[in-house]
């Protein structure tokens, strides 16, 4: 019976951190959700635009304003590169 109070706390404490972290993930992802699609708004290839533009944010953090340029206000977004050597980020 004395080791019910721990074992409960500890079963809790895990239970409450399984549930939480995935609403941490979402908020960062409705971010960059937001910032994709006024960055992608006027975009000729939308759906690569906003692919190309989540993948950035994420792994960067931020996503220059505006619709097109502003690539200096996020160093990390603006020095991404592709495969073949090309901007990676919209």
């Amino acid at each position: 019976m004395r080791f019910f109070g721990p074992t409960f706390l500890l079963s809790t404490l895990l239970l409450a951190t399984s549930v939480l972290q995935p609403t941490l993930v979402g908020s960062g992802s409705s971010y960059c959700d937001k910032k994709c699609s006024y960055r992608c708004a006027l975009a000729g290839v939308s759906d690569r635009c906003l692919k190309y533009c989540g993948i950035c944010c994420m792994e960067c953090k931020c996503v220059p304003s505006g619709t097109f340029g502003n690539k200096h206000e996020c160093p990390c977004y603006r020095d991404k590169k592709s495969s073949k050597g090309h901007p990676k980020c919209p």
